[in-house]
């Protein structure tokens, strides 16, 4: 059973009154610089695409060597919510595919942030490399490009195959079962791809021209993360063990049991498979689930016959290496920090990676290769670095990087460790872009109640007087297999969130943004802490300390600290209003959750005994002393956390008199699409905490 992800949102932002501070700047200029993403390589030469986001203008950039010169190559020009994801190269490199527009909700439903009347619609689209107007492909998502000119994707959780050539009819490849493409051959003739069965999965491989489909060693278990040998002969694919159909509804309410699971290997041909590796039985070897959501793949097949796949076996997640024989596991990437993505070079002989490792809140990037060996560092400092990948000629290589007061920006640089790196397309950072007005955060480190370590980043405004009492602000990340860092964040959502602390300590406020346990970085054991969320809101206390530790602090008026953040930073927010009015004095919720019990199960029927402990771990289970006002922003066509738990909050607080108020965005998704709501959503937040915790002491 997959744990809780919620996207954490950017959520409500605080404006103290503009005396209190030097060299104001707007939420618009603060957020006005763009936000790059979708890093990638042609398979040879030196060529790159990213994706930009201008105030919600996406749009696809590309760049090649030796001038590196880059130019925007689509021309999306409209604030729609027109999401960019799955940018890759044609084989040859002479075009791009790519999808845009966000997915279907569980009514069949295109995301539609703008009402449009004339409906929305997620596409696969491809552009030639020298410009021009986009073909679209078929409406659907998830494309893999053959070899042989073939366009794999899905479409309605079916497989659809269609051609880069134009004129040719998508055709479908009937399978029942939720279906997803993986990749195809290396010579282009056969795709892998993952067949979901409700309980169970399986791996397959259609043929596309004999038109047939070969299940791998079919099982009741769980087969994923397939990946072709180099040269096409083999699959390896991970399986994990079925439950029993209670299982999934215990997780939230009992301990936590290991999850094992095993790497096996088959022949593509005959379909035969064994296992040539197994996880340990301790909660720390369990499968990887973090390496699926933030890295570079569970599994993938390297030169020399090695398979290098993602495990926590030593409580940090790195990577290891195994022969496609079986054999000893080595590890690739030791050291007390973790990896969050990775990348490999052409040849599959070497990984770029980024890590927290000799930098624990920050990330840089790092070399090794597949065989083992010491990594090196080939970025350092007070810098950030992520999406790195390998040009294709084997010379250079790309990747993001921002710091304190600038944020992502893509770079292109040898891979040489004193190689200079070159900044891409700097024209599109924005004159108004408010870089010498931010503040540095301060790394901060205070002791929850039982004694854990949590960090923070503590923004203190340019101009705080000795002796003064400034209010404070607490932000608290979603996710939570989130991490807040000491710079612009690497993921959009938090980016912005980052953002948004720099608008208020420029406005006066002291911020706290804080790295509760249940977050990455710092280890499974912090990540997977006990009685977390539904569990008994363990992390609550790191809440709580945060609170305290700002309350201590000379230059912070007690009575006036708020808090703000989105889904589960939202619920955070909710919970600290209900169970401390008398330490929290307002807040500010996005999207959060409000009652476990019902956001996991929804209107099924769960025995009593399951339900107490996720309904007490809730907000809902304290509304009796919650005090404080709150402003809830939701988008009501969320597809993380259902509106409904807003709803229902805002019915039970308003029967108790709780000021509150509340933003809804008809037809937004919960990681909002529209640049203008994002700034719509700050702007209220703001106005609020203004009232009620801003401005000059009383």
């Amino acid at each position: 059973m997959k744990r809780f992800l919620l996207c954490l949102s950017f959520a409500a932002l605080v404006s103290v009154q503009r005396g209190n501070a030097q060299q104001p700047f707007t939420l618009e200029q603060v957020l006005s610089a763009p936000f790059p993403a979708n890093l990638t390589a042609s398979k040879s030469g030196e060529r790159l695409a990213w994706t930009l986001d201008e105030q919600g203008h996406r749009n696809i950039w590309v760049a090649e060597g030796p001038g590196f010169a880059a130019r925007r190559l689509t021309a999306y020009n409209e604030d729609d919510g027109g999401e960019l994801s799955h940018v890759q190269f044609t084989p040859d490199g002479a075009a791009v595919v790519y999808v845009r527009g966000e997915g279907k909700n569980e009514s069949g439903q295109y995301a539609n942030p703008t009402s449009n009347p004339a409906g929305a619609e997620q596409a696969v689209w491809m552009i030639s490399w020298s410009g021009g107007e986009p073909t679209k492909i078929d409406a659907g998502n998830s494309p893999c490009v053959s070899a042989q000119g073939k366009i794999a994707y899905a479409r309605d959780a079916q497989i659809w195959v269609s051609s880069t050539a134009a004129g040719e009819k998508p055709k479908e490849v009937a399978v029942r079962g939720k279906n997803e493409p993986v990749a195809w051959s290396p010579d282009g003739t056969r795709l892998l791809f993952i067949s979901r069965r409700t309980d169970h999965s399986f791996i397959g491989i259609y043929h596309a021209k004999a038109q047939t489909v070969k299940f791998i060693a079919p099982s009741a278990d769980w087969d994923m993360d397939p990946v072709w040998s180099l040269d096409g002969r083999k699959v390896a694919y991970v399986r994990v063990p079925s439950q029993a159909r209670d299982a999934a509804d215990r997780y939230f309410s009992e301990p936590d049991r290991a999850t094992e699971w095993a790497i096996r290997v088959a022949n593509a041909e005959t379909g035969s498979a064994r296992e040539i590796w197994h996880s340990g039985t301790s909660l720390q070897s369990s499968y990887p689930e973090m390496a699926e959501d933030t890295g570079g793949g569970v599994l993938n097949w390297a030169a020399e016959n090695r398979i290098v796949f993602a495990s926590e076996e030593d409580g940090w997640q790195h990577l290891y290496a195994i022969s496609g024989d079986g054999g000893a596991a080595k590890l690739l990437t030791p050291g007390s920090c973790e990896l969050e993505q990775w990348s490999f070079s052409r040849d599959k002989s070497a990984i770029l990676f980024n890590s927290n490792c000799e930098d624990v809140d920050r990330r840089h990037l790092w070399r090794v290769g597949t065989t083992g060996g010491a990594p090196e560092a080939i970025t350092a400092g007070d810098s950030i670095e992520w999406g790195g990948v390998f040009l294709g000629d084997g010379e250079h290589l790309a990747y993001f990087s921002s710091d304190a007061k600038h944020t992502g920006r893509t770079f292109v640089r040898g891979v040489a460790k004193d190689a200079h790196p070159i900044a891409l397309a700097p024209q599109t950072i924005p004159a108004e872009f408010p870089a010498e007005q931010l503040v540095t955060p301060q790394q901060v480190i205070f002791k929850s109640g039982d004694g854990l370590e949590i960090h923070g980043q503590l923004f203190v405004p340019r101009n705080l007087k000795p002796g003064e009492k400034r209010a404070a602000v607490i932000f608290l990340h979603g996710g939570p297999p989130r991490q807040m860092l000491l710079g612009w964040h690497t993921m959009y959502y938090y980016s912005n969130a980052y953002g948004m602390n720099q608008y208020l300590a420029n406005r006066g406020y002291i911020v706290l943004s804080v790295n509760y346990r249940d977050g990455i970085g710092y280890g499974r054991a912090f990540r997977e802490a006990a009685n977390h969320g539904p569990r008994g809101a363990s992390e609550y206390q790191d809440v709580v300390a945060a609170g305290k530790y700002l309350a201590a602090r000379s230059d912070v008026d007690a009575k006036r600290i708020g808090l703000w953040g989105g889904s589960y930073g939202g619920y955070l927010t909710a919970l600290g209003l209900a169970r401390n009015s008398d330490l929290f004095a307002a807040g500010v919720d996005m999207h959060g959750v409000h009652d476990w019990a019902a956001e996991i199960w929804d209107e099924k029927y769960v025995a009593p005994e399951w339900r107490k402990v996720p309904h007490d771990s809730s907000p809902v289970a304290f509304v009796d002393t919650w005090k404080s006002p709150v402003l809830f922003i939701h988008g009501d066509d969320d597809r993380n956390v259902g509106f409904s738990q807003t709803v229902d909050l805002i019915a039970r607080l308003r029967a108790r008199g709780v000021h509150l108020e509340q933003l809804v965005f008809p037809d937004e998704v919960h990681d909002f699409l529209l640049h203008r709501h994002w700034v719509e959503a700050y702007r209220a937040a703001s106005e609020f905490l203004d009232r009620q915790i801003g401005g000059e002491k009383k």
